[in-house]
């Protein structure tokens, strides 16, 4: 590892950064470095200009993954290197609304039928019935489990602890499988080739293994949509308000901040549209149709 790389994690952990954050701060200036074929400590302020407009124009990259380059970069010249130049605070990435793709409960089990494996099952399973992302569901650990008061402790992102609902199903396939490997750590150990006993291993199942298995079993399903295992926590949350539960507390066991990022599932239920569509036909009751026939062409 270059000093420079050891700084700018140093300089992560400090700043509270998780784990996940570092990786891909540090694979951004990384794939910076690469693109020049220099030390970033050597790329200049135009060459910088010149890259943000190559992944922009060129690379065609998505909103998110420019956002965390330049964010990675960002952190790396200002807070590594103590660089302050206009480029950083000049590149913005403009906001998009898209919303997210969701999946009917139907669809959803649908796809949890064509699971393979029961490790991936249970996961997945989990995943929806609780609203979780990804790693909060692999990185489940035996002690995050509440049975007697069917709640799950999730460790957030960014340090935000919160208890989400455990439902009572979820609870007996848990129990199910973790009696298979009995580790006294994880929920989801890691197995693969050469792993000892999984009641040994010390690591959770890799969040790749999960989404492959979900994309798998997305594609046998026949479901065309584009969906990824973060569609289970959309969906979980458009099915929660669907059957009438309130957005704050949906808010809650999602662990957002705002009300208003909740908020944007009231605008996927398919419940909610049904109703508009049925006072848009009321309201529109009265308009003349009959005579139309009766008007010159």
């Amino acid at each position: 590892m270059t000093p420079l790389r050891k700084r700018m994690i140093e300089n992560l952990q400090l700043r509270g950064y998780s784990e996940r954050s570092q990786e891909m701060y540090v694979r951004a200036v990384r794939q910076l470095s690469e693109h020049y074929k220099t030390s970033p400590d050597r790329i200049t302020e135009e060459q910088l200009r010149d890259y943000f407009l190559y992944v922009k124009n060129e690379r065609k990259w998505s909103r998110s993954a420019s956002t965390i380059a330049l964010c990675g970069i960002k952190f790396f010249f200002e807070h590594t290197i103590k660089r302050d130049w206009t480029t950083l605070k000049f590149v913005r990435e403009p906001r998009e609304k898209k919303l997210p793709v969701i999946l009917s409960r139907e669809e959803v089990f649908r796809i949890l039928k064509n699971i393979r494996l029961l490790r991936y099952l249970v996961c997945l399973q989990s995943i929806y019935s609780c609203g979780l992302r990804l790693q909060e569901g692999t990185n489940l650990q035996v002690a995050d489990i509440d049975s007697s008061r069917k709640l799950l402790h999730i460790h957030g992102k960014r340090k935000k602890d919160r208890y989400v609902p455990l439902p009572e199903p979820t609870l007996k396939i848990l129990r199910i499988f973790w009696k298979i490997h009995h580790n006294p750590i994880y929920i989801f150990p890691a197995a693969g080739r050469g792993e000892h006993l999984l009641s040994e291993v010390t690591r959770p199942m890799p969040r790749c293994n999960v989404q492959s298995a979900f994309k798998a079993a997305l594609k046998q399903s026949n479901i065309h949509k584009r969906a990824s295992v973060h569609t289970l926590r959309h969906s979980y949350a458009t099915h929660l308000l669907e059957a009438g539960v309130q957005q704050r507390n949906i808010q809650e066991y999602l662990g957002h901040n705002s009300a208003e990022t909740t908020s944007i599932y009231t605008h996927l239920t398919q419940k909610a549209k049904h109703i508009a569509v049925q006072n848009l036909n009321s309201i529109m009751d009265d308009l003349p149709i009959d005579d139309i026939n009766s008007k010159k062409r």
